[in-house]
C-alpha cells in the first residue's frame, strides 16, 4: 500500500516586492543620493527611505506599495516592531541600473528642444520615460530575515541577474523636528518655479541661500550672495505662480546653498511643492511626484537654518580649544 507525504511549503521571506519597471523607484531612490548610507524601514504601506548630512539636512523617499505589482510583508502576529536595516544606497541604484540602460543620446536630444530650460533643470519632462530606464520585465525585491542581505532579482527575456545587497544594523537617525503645528508659512508651487529659482542663484558661487516669507510685498523672495556677486529672486502673490500661499508673520532663515541644491533632483521631477517653514526655523520641503498608473509618490526634505549650523561649529571649535 503506497502512501503520500504531503510536501513542506517552503519558509516565506520576511519580505518581498515585485515591480513591474524600475524606472520609477530607481528615480525616486536617486532623488536622496546625497548620502551614500540610507536607512531602510519596511512597512505594510510601503518602504521608507531616509538619508541624512551632518544633521542638517534630511530626505525621506517613500516607495508606496502602489508601485508594486506584488508587495507582501510577513510578520507574526505579535511583533511590534517593523523590519528595518542600512545599506549603501549607490550600490542599490547600481543594480537597478542592470534593468536597462539610459539612452543618454534620446534625453538630451529631448532636452534641447526642451522650451523651458534651465542650467539645473534638464530632463524633467522624460524623467519616467522608457529611455531614461529600463525595458520589459520584472524586479523582485527579497528580504529573507533580519540580518540577512537584501536580494534584487532582475529578470528580462527569460534571463535572470541575482544581486544581494549588504545589509547593516540600523542605526535609526534623529529625525530633525519640524513642528506641523506651529507653521509660520505655507506655500504650494510648481516645482520648476524653485528648480529655476536655484539655477538663476548658482552663478554667484553662493555660501547661503536666504528665504524670506512675508506678508506682503515680495511676499517670496530667495537671495544669495557669493564671490562673483548677490542675486534674489522674488514671487508674487499671484495664483499663476503660488497655488496656496499662507504666512503668520515674516519668517527669514538662511541655509546652506549646497544642502538645499541636493533636492534639485526632486525638483526636475516633481510636480509640485509643499514649501513650508516653523517657528524654530526648520525649512520643510514636501515634493508630490506623479507616477505611472495615476497615483502619487512624495519627496520629503527638512533643512536646519545656517545659524544653527553656525552656534554648533562654534561650539565644537570652543571644545576642541578646551
Amino acid at each position: 500500500m503506497a502512501s503520500t507525504v504531503g510536501s513542506v511549503p517552503p519558509e516565506q521571506p520576511l519580505f518581498r516586492a515585485v515591480a513591474s519597471s524600475t524606472r520609477q523607484i530607481y528615480q525616486l531612490l536617486k532623488c536622496i543620493s546625497f548620502s551614500p548610507k540610507v536607512h531602510v524601514q519596511l512597512t505594510h504601506d510601503g518602504m521608507r527611505f531616509t538619508a541624512e548630512h551632518s544633521r542638517v539636512m534630511q530626505g525621506v523617499a517613500f516607495l508606496d506599495q502602489s508601485l508594486f505589482t506584488t508587495y507582501t510583508l510577513n510578520l507574526p502576529e505579535d511583533s511590534r516592531t517593523q523590519p528595518q536595516f542600512q545599506m549603501n544606497l549607490p550600490a542599490l541604484l547600481e543594480a537597478l541600473q542592470i534593468f536597462g540602460a539610459t539612452d543618454a543620446a534620446a534625453r538630451a536630444a529631448k532636452t534641447d528642444a526642451d522650451p523651458y530650460r534651465s542650467n539645473l533643470r534638464n530632463y524633467r519632462p522624460d524623467a519616467f520615460s522608457h529611455q531614461t530606464l529600463g525595458m520589459p520585465g520584472t524586479c523582485c525585491l527579497m528580504y529573507e530575515a533580519d540580518g540577512e542581505a537584501l536580494s534584487v532579482v532582475l529578470e528580462e527575456s527569460g534571463v535572470k541577474t541575482k544581486c544581494n545587497m549588504t545589509t547593516y544594523t540600523p542605526e535609526s537617525p534623529d529625525s530633525i523636528p519640524f513642528d506641523r503645528e506651529d507653521l509660520t508659512f505655507k506655500i504650494i508651487m510648481q516645482a520648476r518655479w524653485l528648480l529655476d529659482c536655484l539655477s538663476e542663484l548658482a552663478p554667484m558661487d553662493p555660501k547661503r541661500i536666504t528665504i524670506s516669507a512675508l506678508t506682503n510685498a515680495p511676499y517670496l523672495r530667495l537671495s544669495s550672495g557669493g564671490a562673483l556677486g548677490s542675486a534674489s529672486v522674488d514671487f508674487s502673490n499671484s495664483r499663476d505662480l503660488l497655488e496656496t500661499f499662507s504666512v503668520r508673520e515674516r519668517w527669514t532663515q538662511g541655509f546652506k546653498f549646497d544642502l538645499v541644491k541636493s533636492a534639485s533632483e526632486a525638483m526636475r521631477i516633481a510636480n509640485k511643492v509643499s514649501f513650508r517653514g516653523d517657528g524654530q526655523g526648520v525649512l520643510s520641503l514636501q515634493f508630490m511626484v506623479e507616477v505611472e498608473g495615476g497615483s502619487v509618490s512624495f519627496l520629503d526634505f527638512r533643512f536646519v537654518p545656517y545659524i544653527t549650523q553656525e552656534d554648533d561649529e562654534s561650539e565644537t571649535a570652543e571644545d576642541e580649544d578646551d
